[in-house]
């Protein structure tokens, strides 16, 4: 007798979809771990975080460096200077020009797919990379905005009115990015797990970039997404539809389904290439902070 696979939700998942995964009241009971958490990595990442880390307007005292020539007398740094002998020095201050980062977290029912070899689900695991990621923009002076929820704050409290502000609006079952344009001193981070069609997704991103903002998409994934480890009569079952699809040999399948989604990330990396984003991925059995740190490294470069 052939074995058949089912795939769907686990368990947990699937009694939180029954219940209204995306719902203010299921979403308040997760998010104190959620938040504690995201608090945990935001404070383990931010030893050494320190600002834009280049010269510009501001406050704070950088670096010296020499004087060059054609520039204002009124630079130099006398005092400095007179240390030593036919060298000039300027002072220069930190770059402090604080931006807004704009923050859009996927919460749609796709997002509530967890295998038994994933860590967690990908909206809880995106939540925690996104509140640990406002924490420390705020700590290094910048200000956050959620795309659509929330207007741009630089409070230390950054993590609680996120919270707030996700509670306060339960997302939908088939959520999308807001097309809105964003100043072209912003930037934006989307995280989700992006599997709509590229030809669905452009729209949004085009609209968000329209004014030169920069921005950064995170597509979180399960590892059976990624790598398709299924064998045998397989049947998968839809988590925002209720379509249902019959594989017959899924490993024999597999290498179609690889190629699949292989072409979809590299469409999703030249559609970002094209407006001069960036594109990460991260799966849900590796720690949230392998995808934070890279992610707040590219931010603070920009």
């Amino acid at each position: 007798m052939a074995r058949v696979t089912r795939v769907t939700l686990s368990r947990s998942t699937s009694n939180a979809t029954q219940m209204g995964a995306n719902s203010a009241a299921s979403l308040a009971a997760r998010l104190p771990l959620i938040v504690l958490e995201a608090r945990r990595i935001a404070a383990l990442l931010a030893v050494g975080l320190h600002g834009r880390g280049r010269a510009g307007p501001g406050e704070t005292f950088w670096q010296y460096r020499a004087f060059s020539s054609g520039e204002s007398a009124n630079r130099i740094d006398w005092r400095r200077s007179a240390r030593h002998e036919n060298q000039y020095f300027v002072r220069e201050r930190e770059w402090e020009a604080a931006h807004t980062v704009h923050l859009w977290i996927d919460r749609s029912a796709s997002m509530y797919f967890s295998s038994d070899r994933a860590q967690t689900t990908k909206a809880d695991r995106a939540l925690v990379i996104g509140l640990a990621l406002a924490d420390l923009l705020v700590r290094s002076g910048e200000s956050v905005a959620l795309i659509g929820l929330m207007k741009p704050t630089a409070s230390r409290r950054v993590i609680d009115l996120l919270a707030e502000a996700f509670i306060s609006q339960a997302a939908q079952e088939n959520e999308t990015i807001p097309s809105l344009p964003l100043a072209s001193r912003g930037e934006a981070v989307l995280i989700s797990d992006f599997l709509e069609p590229v030809a669905a997704l452009s729209p949004h991103i085009t609209m968000l970039a329209s004014l030169g903002a920069k921005g950064h998409l995170l597509r979180v994934f399960d590892p059976v997404e990624a790598n398709f480890p299924f064998e045998g009569e397989t049947e998968f079952l839809g988590v925002e539809t209720k379509a249902r699809i019959e594989i017959g040999d899924a490993a024999g399948f597999r290498n179609h389904y690889l190629q699949i989604i292989g072409e979809h990330d590299a469409a999703l990396q030249t559609l970002c290439s094209k407006k001069g984003w960036d594109f990460s991925r991260h799966s849900t059995d590796q720690s949230a902070s392998s995808a934070l740190l890279p992610l707040i490294q590219r931010i603070s470069a920009s």
